[in-house]
């Protein structure tokens, strides 16, 4: 029976290499790892099962997340730095989706705390009331909870700074000359969506303007709910373009994205009769006519931040807890037509 010294002596390899490549415990070059696994391959030898290694290490090196699941390619694109970040650690990576449906998620969590899941990674509603007694069957389980919101239970936290994201866009559409500025809202329960429109609060106050309740419309941060908000401010408007904000924060690319699609379809032009800027700078964004300027988080960064602190609290449990905002920033395209030269918003 072949041995692990057997394969690392045919691969040209240390015998640590071989171990590493047969439990995914560090990540190795491609040609390296694939050398090993075709040797491996060719002598048969198979090395310690999973099972054998967890019951040794009360480890599985698994990880695992749960998300609901949305038409948003914000979600995929965080969903994919997590599993590179996990890919690059030596973990297994367990994706759950909870179609935001409490019983789904509550079957999903029994499910991954009988697979004996390292950790927890959650970018998904949170249970309430009653519901969230299931938290307490997690015996101590790190977890991670991702850019949704609050959670009354102890974990780490990732998210992007909402708040500066809103005041940045605002003050964006600020510095290039407008004035009469609305903003489409995501569903205001949720706390970054409450915090992007506080942010455009905050700088609409600081530059001493005042926010028209007719331009302000909460939706649900999909492209159909973008489209659906423009149709009712519009209808506000009494169709009258001459009525409409100048300029909208809408407060994820993907209600942007509906809110171009309206905006064709009842003829007013992006950006020569409304400019309108973003949030996610999703890799859509760039596609569209015009192209979309929006606020950039980084969801690679999302991904391994949340890895790493997950990570970290398996190596040290007695951690404080972890809190992070990613920073956010601006990205210019053509969607924001330039007004003149104004006096700019300041005070963040």
């Amino acid at each position: 029976m072949a041995t692990m010294k057997d394969v690392a002596k045919l691969a040209g390899v240390s015998t640590s290499t071989v171990s590493h490549v047969m439990n995914q415990t560090r990540f190795v070059s491609e040609d390296i790892a694939k050398r090993v696994q075709d040797v491996a391959r060719a002598l048969n030898y198979r090395g310690p099962s999973a099972v054998a290694r967890s019951l040794k290490t009360c480890r599985t090196n698994t990880i695992g997340m749960l998300v609901t699941t949305s038409t948003n390619p914000f979600y995929a694109e965080v969903v994919r730095g997590v599993e590179q970040a996990c890919y690059q650690r030596g973990y297994n990576l367990i994706l759950c989706n909870t179609e935001g449906d409490v019983q789904r998620l509550k079957r999903s969590l029994a499910t991954l705390v009988e697979r004996r899941v390292d950790g927890l990674i959650m970018m998904c509603a949170m249970l309430e009331g009653d519901d969230a007694k299931v938290y307490k069957r997690l015996n101590n389980l790190p977890v991670v909870v991702m850019d949704w919101g609050e959670a009354d239970f102890p974990c780490d936290r990732i998210q992007g700074n909402s708040r500066k994201g809103g005041q940045l866009a605002t003050r964006y559409l600020l510095d290039k000359g407008h004035r009469g500025i609305g903003c489409i809202t995501g569903p205001r329960i949720r706390q970054q969506a409450d915090l992007r429109y506080q942010g455009f609060a905050d700088a609409m106050q600081a530059a001493g303007q005042a926010i028209n309740p007719d331009w302000v419309v909460e939706s649900n941060f999909e492209s159909d709910g973008g489209q659906r908000a423009f149709t009712e401010m519009y209808a506000r408007a009494g169709h009258d373009k001459a009525k409409l904000p100048s300029a909208l924060f809408v407060c994820n690319d993907m209600m942007a994205i509906g809110v171009l699609h309206a905006a064709q379809q009842h003829g007013v032009k992006v950006p020569q009769g409304l400019s309108v800027i973003g949030y996610d700078d999703i890799h859509l964004a760039r596609y569209m006519t015009p192209a979309l300027t929006t606020i950039h988080q980084s969801k690679g960064k999302l991904g391994a931040e949340a890895v790493s602190a997950l990570l970290a609290r398996l190596q040290d449990p007695q951690l404080a807890p972890q809190f992070m905002d990613i920073e956010p920033s601006v990205v210019e395209r053509d969607s924001v037509q330039f007004l003149g030269s104004v006096i700019s918003a300041s005070g963040f």
